[in-house]
C-alpha cells in the first residue's frame, strides 16, 4: 500500500493542517490502494504564499528560458523512466483499464517535447521592425502571467496536470496543482520527478482536495491565472470568480461530439477508430464521438456494426491486459451513467444492446454495461448530455446538410469527425461545424496543435505554441 503523508508545497514535503489521511479505493474492488493527505484551506494559503514568494522574488520566472527548458527536459527523461509505474497506479485509484493508462503515460513525454519545441521557436524578447513613420525603437517581451491555479478532474489526472504544469514552468509562472482525491497518489508522485529535476522550492506545489477546497483556491487573491479541466457547470463557475476578480482564465471543459458517416464511408474502419475515439477510458472522457450520425441508406448496417463493436468489449478488472473497459471511478459516477441509460429508454430510443443492469459477477465495483441506443432524435436528453460513460447515440440523416445542422446543434463544441472516402465533402463539412478540434476518417491529433472547444466546452487552448502563450503577458516597450 502507498503512503504519501504530507503534502507537496514549494517543492517541499510538509504536514498537512488535516491529520487524517484520505483514503485512495479501487473502483474494481474497493480494496485500498492507499492513503495521502489531503488539503484544506489553511495548506492552500501557505502553497499560494509560497508561490506568491517564488514569483515576485525567486529565480524562476527570472531564469533565460533556456535554462527553465533544460530542467523540464530532465523531468521529461525522469518521467518517461517511470511511465509502467505511474500506468499501474493511475489504474489501480481510478480504474481506467491498464491499455489506456499505459498507452497515455508512454505518450505523455511526448505532449511535453512539442511544448519544449515551442519554448525553444518563441522569440521571448524581440524588436519589431521599424516602419518609415518610426519615432523609435519598440520591443516586445513575453512575460509570465504569474501564480498559477492548475484544477484538474480525475479522469485523466497526469495528462491533465502536464497539459497545464509544463507550459506554465517554461513560462515561468509558478504552480499550485490542485488534483482530485482520487488521484491523491499518483499526482503527489509527480512532486518527487519535479525535485529530481531540479524545479526550485517554491516554484510547484500539489495539493488533492474536495470541491470546497479547489473554489477557495481559485478564488484566493494571490493567484494570477486558473487554468481548469472539468464540467462545464463548474467551468461556469470558475469563470464568475474569475470575471469578478479579473483574474486570467482558460477553461477545457465538456463535450458530445459526432461521428458522422456518409453513405461512402466504411464502416468497419469506422466501428475500429469509434472503439477508441467514442469508448476510451471508459467512456469517461471530454471528447469522446458518442453522437453517431450515419446517412439513411447506411443506417442499419451501421447499426449491426456498432452492436458487434459495443459487445465485443471486455468489461472487467482494469488490470487485466485484456479488458477495455473498467469501472467507473466512483459509486455516484456509475450511478450517473446508468440514470442516462434509464432516461434514453423513457425517452423512446431503440436500446439495441447493453442496458441499466451491472454487468454479471461485476457487481462489487463501479461497473456500468457498455449501451447503443438506435432511432434517437438530437432533442433527446441522451443525445444533449455529457454522459461521460460508455453509451453510444446513433442518429440517422438524410444529406449533408442536414449532418451539420445535427451536429452543430449542440451546447458543445469540442471535437468531431467525419467518415468519407472523399475528401472535398470532408473539408468543407469540417470547415462548418463549429468544434475546436475535428478528424477525417479518424486521423490522430497533434500535439504540436491547438486543442480546446468553443460554446460550452470552453474558453482558450492547450498544447504546443498555442498552449504555451495561454500562460504569458505581453509587454511592449519603446525606446
Amino acid at each position: 500500500m502507498l503512503i504519501y503523508d504530507k503534502l507537496y508545497i514549494g517543492g517541499r514535503w510538509i504536514d498537512p493542517a488535516k491529520k487524517d489521511l484520505l483514503e485512495v479505493r479501487s473502483p474494481h474492488d474497493r480494496s485500498l490502494v492507499g492513503q495521502a493527505a489531503e488539503a484544506t484551506t489553511p495548506d492552500v494559503d501557505l502553497a499560494v504564499a509560497t508561490a506568491r514568494e517564488a514569483f515576485d522574488h525567486g529565480p524562476w520566472p527570472r531564469l533565460a528560458p533556456a535554462e527553465r527548458q533544460k530542467i523540464i527536459t530532465r523531468f521529461n527523461g525522469l518521467y518517461a523512466e517511470r511511465a509502467e509505474e505511474i500506468a499501474d497506479l493511475i489504474t489501480a485509484e481510478n480504474g481506467s483499464a491498464r491499455w489506456f493508462t499505459g498507452w497515455t503515460a508512454a505518450a505523455l513525454p511526448q505532449q511535453t517535447d512539442a511544448y519544449l519545441r515551442a519554448a525553444a521557436d518563441l522569440p521571448w524578447e524581440e524588436e519589431l521592425p521599424r516602419t518609415e513613420d518610426a519615432t523609435g525603437r519598440i520591443l516586445v517581451r513575453r512575460e509570465p502571467v504569474g501564480v498559477v491555479a492548475a484544477v484538474i478532474p480525475w479522469n485523466a489526472p497526469h495528462q491533465s496536470a502536464l497539459v497545464k504544469i509544463v507550459p506554465a514552468l517554461l513560462a515561468g509562472c509558478t504552480v499550485v496543482l490542485k488534483t482530485s482525491p482520487e488521484n491523491a497518489l499518483s499526482t503527489l508522485l509527480l512532486g518527487e520527478l519535479l525535485t529530481a529535476a531540479g524545479v526550485p522550492e517554491g516554484v510547484v506545489s500539489i495539493l488533492p482536495a474536495d470541491r470546497a477546497t479547489s473554489e477557495y483556491l481559485i478564488s484566493h487573491p494571490g493567484i494570477d491565472k486558473i487554468a481548469f479541466t472539468g464540467s462545464t457547470g463548474a467551468g461556469r463557475t470558475i469563470a464568475s470568480i474569475a470575471g469578478r476578480q479579473l483574474k486570467r482564465v482558460s477553461l477545457e471543459l465538456g463535450g458530445k461530439s459526432a461521428a458522422i458517416a456518409l453513405e461512402d464511408a466504411d464502416l468497419e474502419a469506422m466501428a475500429e477508430g469509434l472503439k477508441f475515439l467514442s469508448l476510451a477510458n471508459n467512456g469517461e472522457s471530454c471528447v469522446a464521438h458518442t453522437r453517431i450520425l450515419v446517412h439513411r441508406t447506411r443506417y442499419d448496417e451501421a447499426v449491426a456494426g456498432l452492436k458487434n463493436l459495443v459487445e465485443s468489449l471486455t468489461v472487467g478488472d482494469p488490470t487485466d491486459p485484456n479488458t477495455f473497459i473498467g469501472p467507473m471511478v466512483r459509486a455516484d459516477q456509475q450511478e450517473r451513467v446508468r440514470s442516462y441509460i434509464e432516461t434514453g429508454i423513457r425517452e423512446g430510443a431503440r436500446l439495441v444492446t447493453g442496458g441499466p443492469e451491472v454487468p454479471a459477477g461485476l457487481e462489487g465495483g463501479h461497473y456500468v454495461t457498455p449501451t447503443l441506443f438506435a432511432d434517437v432524435d438530437n432533442s433527446m436528453v441522451i443525445a444533449q448530455e455529457e454522459i461521460f460513460g460508455p453509451v453510444l447515440v446513433v442518429i440517422p440523416f438524410d444529406d449533408d446538410d442536414h449532418a451539420v445542422r445535427i451536429a452543430n446543434d449542440s451546447p458543445y463544441g469540442l471535437g468531431g469527425g467525419v467518415w468519407t472516402a472523399d475528401e472535398a465533402r470532408a473539408m468543407d463539412i469540417a470547415r462548418r461545424i463549429r468544434t475546436g478540434t475535428f478528424s477525417v476518417n479518424g486521423a490522430p491529433p497533434s500535439l504540436d496543435a491547438p486543442f480546446g472547444g468553443f460554446k460550452n466546452s470552453g474558453i482558450g487552448r492547450e498544447f504546443g505554441t498555442t498552449g504555451l502563450t495561454q500562460y504569458i503577458e505581453y509587454k511592449t516597450i519603446t525606446l
